[in-house]
């Protein structure tokens, strides 16, 4: 079953990196350029690829994206044993 989820979890990854870091990078340079160099034209460049309007694809972008994320955090916390049910250790019975 770990294997299964690994391949998964690199298929989602690979999928899935790009998009992320542009949105992430746009989104630090976007807060930047606003809050410590106040450059209203440059934000809303940032704003348009940071919502992925500059491609046209902002009704379904933000949908994927998220999707994307959860499916990696779920395949990766299953490959870590964190979601499935821990057994009883046996008890040893004591010798007389």
């Amino acid at each position: 079953m770990r294997v299964a989820f690994r391949k998964y979890h690199r298929l989602i990854a690979i999928t899935v990196c790009l998009p992320l870091i542009v949105t992430a990078a746009s989104g630090v340079a976007m807060t930047l350029t606003t809050e410590w160099f106040h450059q209203n034209e440059s934000t809303e460049f940032l704003l348009k690829v940071h919502t992925f309007q500059i491609f046209g694809l902002s009704a379904i972008f933000p949908i994927l994206n998220g999707l994307g994320l959860i499916c990696l955090i779920l395949t990766g916390l299953s490959m870590t044993n964190l979601l499935s049910r821990r057994r009883k250790p046996k008890q040893r019975s004591e010798l007389p």
